[in-house]
């Protein structure tokens, strides 16, 4: 019988292996985020395979990409609902006399 080649989740999970000591090193604050990133890459990991690159890493990072500028294209879409709401007038929640944005007293 032949060997089989690794996967490209394989790859993906030997290359977050190689990152332990980085992560780790993280801030606290940072590790979630970190492991996001690795969220990101297994989500287009089916993808990622069919390009079976050479260096894993790269449909990697690609996958980030992908991902968060889906993110800045939901934060935009946001952004631009909640303008439009302050440019009709239509806002729920309007901020009371004598509080900052964030709803302390000044």
């Amino acid at each position: 019988m032949g060997r089989t080649n690794p996967t490209y989740r394989d790859a993906l999970r030997a290359i977050e292996e190689r990152w332990t000591e980085f992560h780790r090193a993280l801030r606290r604050r940072d590790q979630p985020r970190f492991d996001r990133l690795f969220e990101y890459a297994r989500e287009h990991a089916d993808a990622s395979g069919l390009l079976n690159h050479q260096n894993p890493l790269l449909p990697a990072l690609f996958s980030i990409d992908l991902e968060q500028e889906a993110r800045l294209d939901d934060h935009e879409k946001r952004l631009e609902e909640l303008e439009q709401q302050i440019a009709d007038g239509d806002t729920d929640r309007q901020q009371p006399a004598g509080e900052d944005f964030t709803g302390e007293p000044e």
